[in-house]
């Protein structure tokens, strides 16, 4: 985990100016697990549980405390003749102890087993929550490509209506045609101008939130690479979810939980076994009563040195139902896990059936578009060489024009749908 950290910290090193210029798709989910919030709040609890995992290691090692004490006291007390008197004294002691388990009824090792099985969990979930950023990255990376492929659409609209439009002067200027499809040429600009501006827009706000996904804090000069869309062969439901749950963070991560339930459950029961711990200290002490001579403080240090070993051996016999409470706790989380791990297939599952149903139905309604496409720009030749012999007027043109530009953006749109619901298929399939 934390070479995994380090080799973040590098790549952001490397990138943090390289905000200019064109990003692939793989650069920007590279740059994403390495700076998105998300990313980075899952390795902390990474670097939590790899923590937990050192806690339980350290239980096994023996304890060892100093400590030291003064007192005074003042007034009337009893004497070695049993008789009280006024004197006043002082006391002041140092010890050492050493506290050894021997045996902790299996709890530490159970208790490191379930911390191992956490970690490993918790660093399931973290490649879970970063495959959760790379769905996010390449849907925006793909709504950029398609917003700027929309501009491109409305841009050639532009184009063709200012042809139109530059072509109905010269036949108003020829007598040929009336001043009214002139003006309505030049109010199809307009909309069209309105539509580029707006297709830029949709641009600027698809980089705008593709920059905040990946936390840049500069993307005036960000852009985006195009894709390979030439498709591909979808593979089958069934065989996608058989790769996703050998692949799937996810389900992985569910998995893990359920094994550390058990652990946990395993941990609970050590309540009911004996534990044998050693013990050894080493201490002295100095006293002194006030008006009465006495040895010397180096003296009574060295003479009144004491060792110590000793075993304590803890059997219990009633907790007031604390372990038994314990375990039925323990229990119950297990139970939780294993639904949280079914609940998790069956929602794999329900994602990659509605994935792969969206990928088909756009495939279906991208081929219909470029039917659509190829007969409307069909039907536009057709109308203009009509208007040009005068056997349709203006309003017809320009309505065969709008359908030309519905069905091209409509086909954009169907592709880039296509392409996104394979890619989402491909990665549930092959877990990236």
């Amino acid at each position: 985990m934390k070479a995994m950290m380090i080799a973040a910290i590098a790549l952001a090193a490397g990138t943090a100016g390289a905000h200019a210029g064109e990003w692939s798709l793989d650069s920007c989910i590279s740059y994403a697990h390495a700076h998105n919030i998300n990313v980075r709040l899952s390795e902390v609890n990474c670097l939590n549980a790899e923590y937990g995992v050192t806690e339980a290691k350290d239980r096994f090692l023996p304890s060892v405390a100093a400590g030291a004490s003064q007192s005074f006291a003042f007034g009337r007390g009893l004497t070695a003749d049993n008789t009280y008197a006024n004197r006043n004294t002082q006391s002041f002691g140092v010890n050492v102890g050493l506290n050894m388990p021997i045996f902790q009824g299996l709890a530490g090792v159970r208790r490191l087993d379930y911390a191992k099985a956490s970690l490993r969990a918790v660093l399931e979930q973290h490649e879970a929550t970063k495959d959760d950023v790379t769905l996010n990255v390449i849907a925006q990376y793909l709504q950029v490509l398609y917003c700027k492929e929309m501009l491109a659409v409305a841009a050639d609209q532009v184009q063709l209506s200012r042809t139109e439009l530059a072509r109905r002067r010269e036949l108003l200027a020829a007598g040929k045609i009336p001043e009214l499809d002139v003006l309505e040429a030049e109010a199809q600009l307009a909309r069209d101008e309105l539509t580029e501006v707006t297709a830029d827009n949709d641009r600027v706000l698809a980089l705008v939130a593709m920059a905040r996904l990946l936390q840049l804090t500069d993307a005036d000069s960000f852009d985006v690479r195009p894709l390979d869309t030439a498709e591909r062969p979808l593979p089958s439901v069934d065989e996608v979810f058989a790769g996703a749950l050998a692949s799937n963070h996810g389900v992985r991560a569910a998995e893990l939980n359920v094994k550390a339930a058990e652990s946990n459950v395993s941990l609970a029961r050590t309540g009911y076994m004996p534990t044998l711990s050693f013990s050894a200290g080493l201490g002295s002490n100095y006293y002194k009563v006030g008006g009465i001579p006495g040895d010397t403080f180096g003296r009574q240090m060295r003479d009144n040195f004491s060792k110590s070993l000793g075993f304590s051996l803890s059997i219990p016999i009633f907790d007031a139902f604390g372990t038994r409470n314990s375990i039925r706790r323990a229990k119950a989380s297990q139970i939780t896990a294993e639904l949280q791990l079914d609940d998790a297939r069956m929602q794999l599952y329900q994602n990659i059936r509605q994935a792969h149903s969206q990928a088909t139905a756009a495939r279906r309604k991208c081929a219909s578009g470029e039917v659509a496409a190829r007969s409307s720009r069909a039907a536009l030749e057709a109308m203009q060489e009509k208007y040009n012999y005068g056997k349709a007027n203006a309003s017809e043109f320009e309505q065969a024009k709008s359908a030309w530009f519905r069905s091209r953006s409509e086909l954009v749109q169907a592709r880039y749908e296509s392409i996104l619901r394979t890619r989402i298929v491909e990665f549930y399939h092959s877990g990236r």
